[in-house]
């Protein structure tokens, strides 16, 4: 199993929020929402953040409504937010264009 990375201190989750374009930290994880043009686009979005996801072996809470994809990242291990997370919501903001 691999091991968890531990949850980043203030100043490292700072300098990653300053990176993280359209990211906020709200309770103990990273929140994003992403808007497209339509519900195949959104959809195209969640699958291709699927297979990264599974890639690294760390999987969001999400949800899909028509053209909107809300999503909130959190190490549940952790319980917090990790290296992982802001991996995760770098990949995210690269499949959407951001």
């Amino acid at each position: 199993m691999p091991s968890i990375p531990p949850c980043l201190d203030a100043p490292s989750l700072a300098s990653a929020l300053a990176e993280l374009d359209g990211w906020e930290q709200r309770d103990d994880a990273l929140h994003s929402e992403f808007v497209f043009a339509d519900f195949v686009a959104a959809f195209a979005f969640m699958s291709g953040a699927a297979l990264c996801a599974e890639r690294a072996n760390h999987h969001p809470d999400w949800s899909n409504s028509y053209r909107t994809v809300r999503v909130a990242l959190r190490t549940h291990e952790a319980d917090g937010i990790t290296s992982n997370d802001v991996s995760l919501a770098r990949e995210m903001n690269r499949l959407a264009g951001r």
